[in-house]
């Protein structure tokens, strides 16, 4: 058996595979972030650990099985973080999460040394405070005397990776959204880290997706109940990982959307996808020799998530679902109700720190099930833009796979496919596709499965959303009204807060 683990924003999901990959139980172990203004984004990285040893314990438990029968294990992670680490690889301080965007100065100062067109050509993606290289440049800057302590760099499934086998290392999809990596050299740029006076030796060995870090040590096993010894397998970051997890490890299984807390469109590609707008990004893939050009919004299911809070004083996972219901029949932009979704600011396409969300055009006549849709509405809104951006590269994007929580719902699936015009699909595995892609990644690599293509055998479409040609064309007339929005607050927005 394979034990996979997925570091959300949220928590940490533990889910036990057959050893080529099929699902056969999940257990979810939350923890905190801290969100606060002018972009603080962190999380305690103990937290993760203590959430990987809770779940892995839970897990065996629930599942009665042998922890001997556990071949090995792997991680996927949210990505573009920072955990700055001592000598002794001990956090210096809280982890900075992919959300934070305190680093403006740092990207400006980058952006004067290397030019934004040079970087996104050797990075495949553009700079920006939400990149890691920036976030530590950040605490270089603003905590000094913290920063004189720290002896490593690393992201959230590379400490628990530590912590699990003693050694510290990355995988190729997450060393590729740092914007410290050449994607091209496949190594940390010399190039970027004298741009930004950062020392090579503070960043990681970079590993495959695929390799085998180390053994469980002894401490570790005594930890989470596993067998000291059992093989860890590297993994990699949450975005490539989820599209194994949706059976997309080829250019023709065609784009799948993530609807997690963050939101994304992305696929397989032979080659970097590079947009001049720079709107998208490529990320290295766990699949060897592989990328996955990739469109990033900051709060997908983290906006429906934040409207039920703020609707109901005691949400629910039933008052969510209720007003998602409500939403189906209620008008938000037919009656000039439009959402714009920047709560945490924006990545793709927008790449705008500044940005805020806002509902446009609310009258009285507007209630909570407007409002739902309203903002079921943006997200889709604003994955449209990257979807044209894509073409615009030169992509097909002619039908689009959903996975991550957001995914579940009937509803929000047909707005999805309505205003992108293409079939949206469901697959049987929606929740778990970041573990399951992590199950298969450690399938490669302790040679259970012979390569990638077993993914596509792991799940399957379990219902298909086909688009109304009138909402359709009705829905590409108010993208633009949406776009106008957003482009009439941008100057609103870098200014609201003077001084």
């Amino acid at each position: 058996m394979i034990l996979a683990h997925d570091l959300g924003t949220t928590g940490n999901k533990a889910s036990l595979h057959t050893d080529d990959g099929r699902l056969l139980s999940a257990v979810t172990v939350g923890y905190p972030a801290h969100f606060a203004d002018g972009g603080v984004a962190e999380q305690n990285a103990e937290d993760w650990w203590s959430a990987v040893v809770q779940a892995t314990r839970e897990l065996i438990a629930r599942s009665e099985v042998d922890p001997g029968q556990v071949t090995g294990l792997a991680i996927s992670g949210q990505m573009m973080g920072a955990v700055l680490l001592d000598a002794e690889y001990r956090p210096v301080r809280p982890a900075i999460i992919w959300a934070d965007t305190r680093s403006g100065a740092q990207t400006t100062a980058l952006e004067s040394v290397i030019g934004r067109d040079r970087a996104y050509s050797l990075l495949g993606h553009r700079l920006n405070p939400t990149y890691s290289l920036e976030k530590v440049m950040w605490v270089r800057d603003h905590e000094p005397d913290i920063f004189a302590r720290v002896r490593h760099f690393c992201v959230a499934k590379d400490f628990v990776i530590h912590r699990l086998t003693g050694r510290l290392a990355t995988d190729r999809s997450d060393a590729s959204a740092t914007n410290a990596y050449d994607q091209a050299l496949g190594s940390w740029s010399p190039e970027m880290l004298s741009a930004a006076r950062l020392d090579h030796s503070l960043f990681p060995e970079i590993l495959d997706s695929t390799a085998v870090v180390g053994d469980l040590t002894a401490d570790a096993a005594s930890a989470t109940g596993l067998r000291a010894g059992t093989r860890v397998v590297m993994g990699g970051g949450d975005g490539p990982i989820a599209a194994v997890g949706a059976g997309i490890v080829a250019p023709d299984d065609g784009a799948y959307v993530s609807l997690g807390t963050s939101s994304w469109i992305s696929f397989a590609s032979d080659t970097p996808v590079y947009d001049p707008l720079m709107r998208t990004m490529t990320f290295d893939n766990v699949v060897p020799g592989s990328y996955v050009p990739t469109a990033t919004m900051q709060a997908g299911g983290a906006a429906l998530a934040w409207v039920s809070e703020l609707l109901d004083p005691h949400p629910s996972s039933a008052t969510l679902s209720a007003l998602v219901a409500d939403a189906s029949t209620a008008g938000a932009s037919t009656s000039g109700l439009y959402f714009l979704p920047y709560l945490l600011g924006e990545r793709s396409p927008h790449w705008n720190p500044d940005a805020s969300g806002a509902f446009l055009g609310i009258g009285r006549h507007h209630g909570r099930a407007a409002m739902t849709r309203a903002v079921l509405e943006g997200v889709a809104f604003n994955l449209l833009t990257c979807i044209h951006a894509f073409r615009e590269s030169g992509a097909v994007v002619d039908r689009i796979d959903a996975i991550g929580g957001g995914a579940a719902s009937d509803v929000w699936l047909q707005i999805l496919a309505d205003v992108w015009g293409v079939p949206v699909r469901r697959r049987s595995i929606v929740e778990e596709a970041n573990s399951l892609g992590a199950a298969v990644t450690a399938a490669v690599g302790l040679g259970l499965v012979d390569d990638f293509s077993a993914a596509r055998g792991l799940s399957e479409v379990t219902a298909e959303f086909t688009p109304d040609g009138s909402r359709h064309t009705d829905y590409l007339a108010r993208h633009q009204v949406f776009l106008d929005g957003y482009a009439s607050l941008e100057t609103w927005n870098s200014g609201r807060f003077p001084g």
